[in-house]
C-alpha cells in the first residue's frame, strides 16, 4: 500500500497548519483588559517574536552553510545576498508603508474625524504580513517533504507549525489589547487570511516545485519585517511603561515558542 500523500490531502494539510493561526486572533475578541495586564500581552509577544526572528533567520541560513559545505560559491553568494537584500526589503518595505499610510491617515483626518485602520490596527497588519511570508516557507516545506513522500516528516511539520501559528496568532492582536474597542470579526477574518493563508499557498508551490534558494528569500523578508515589529512593540512596552512585566512577558513569551519547538523535536526523535 502506497503511503504517498495526495496532492488534495497536503493541500488540506497546509490549510490546517495556517487556520490554527484563528485560535490565538480570537484574544482579539476581549475587552480592553487592565494596564498592566495590556503591558504583560505586548511583552509576550515580544517574547514570542523574539523567538520566531532566532527560528526564521536559521531556516534562511542552512540553505546558505549547505552550500557552502558543498563548495557551490556561486550558489552560496547568490543565497547569501538574498539574505541580507532579504532582510533590508524586510525591514525597509515597513518602515515605507508604515510612513506611507500615516501620511494617508493624516490627510483623511482632514476629511474625516474617524479613519478605519488605527495605529494599533495597522501594527497588527504589519505582524500579520510578516508572519504570513513566515507561513509561506513553511508551507513550502510541507509541500516538498509531502511531494517527496516523507510522510512522518510531513506529519511533524504540520503538528509543529500548527503549534507555532496558534501562538503567533496572539502576537498578531497584541497592539490590540489597549484599544477601546474589540476587534471585529472581520478584521480577525482579514489578519487570518493575511498570516495564515500564504501557509495553503506556500503548500501548493512547495508540491509542484521545491527551491531552497526561494525560501531563504521569504524566511529574509519574514525576519526583517519581524525586526521593524519588534522594535515598534518595545516603543509600545516604553510608552506603557511596563518596568518589570517586560521582562517577564519577554521570558514567557520565549518559552511558550521554546516549547512548542520541543513537543516537535520529542514527536520526530
Amino acid at each position: 500500500m502506497s503511503t504517498q500523500i495526495t496532492f488534495a490531502n497536503t493541500v488540506l494539510l497546509g490549510f490546517i497548519a495556517g487556520a490554527t493561526i484563528s485560535l490565538g486572533l480570537l484574544l482579539g475578541r476581549m475587552k480592553a483588559p487592565a494596564p498592566r495586564f495590556r503591558a504583560l500581552l505586548n511583552a509576550i509577544a515580544i517574547g514570542i517574536l523574539i523567538f520566531l526572528f532566532v527560528d526564521v533567520l536559521h531556516g534562511a541560513v542552512e540553505p546558505l552553510e549547505a552550500a557552502i559545505d558543498t563548495h557551490n560559491h556561486g550558489l552560496a553568494l547568490l543565497r547569501t545576498v538574498l539574505l541580507i537584500g532579504g532582510l533590508a526589503v524586510g525591514i525597509l518595505g515597513l518602515v515605507g508603508y508604515d510612513s506611507w499610510s500615516k501620511r494617508r491617515r493624516a490627510k483623511l483626518t482632514e476629511v474625516s474625524e474617524e479613519t478605519d485602520w488605527t495605529p494599533a490596527a495597522r501594527m497588527s497588519l504589519l505582524l500579520a504580513v510578516g508572519i504570513g511570508l513566515h507561513n509561506f516557507g513553511e508551507g513550502l516545506a510541507i509541500g516538498s517533504s509531502a511531494h517527496s513522500g516523507a510522510v512522518s516528516l510531513t506529519t511533524v511539520l504540520v503538528v509543529g507549525f500548527a503549534l507555532h501559528n496558534a501562538t503567533e496568532g496572539f502576537g498578531i492582536i497584541a497592539p490590540l489589547s489597549g484599544a477601546s474597542e474589540r476587534a471585529s470579526w472581520k478584521f480577525l477574518g482579514l489578519m487570518a487570511i493575511i498570516s495564515g493563508g500564504p501557509t495553503t499557498l506556500g503548500t501548493i508551490v512547495g508540491w509542484s516545485w521545491t527551491s531552497d534558494t526561494l525560501s531563504v528569500a521569504f524566511y529574509a523578508l519574514a525576519a526583517g519585517s519581524i525586526i521593524y515589529v519588534v522594535a515598534q512593540l518595545f516603543t509600545v512596552a516604553q510608552r506603557q511603561k511596563a518596568g518589570n512585566l517586560l521582562f517577564y512577558g519577554i521570558i514567557i513569551g520565549i518559552s511558550t515558542g521554546l516549547l512548542t519547538e520541543l513537543i516537535v523535536e520529542l514527536a520526530n526523535a
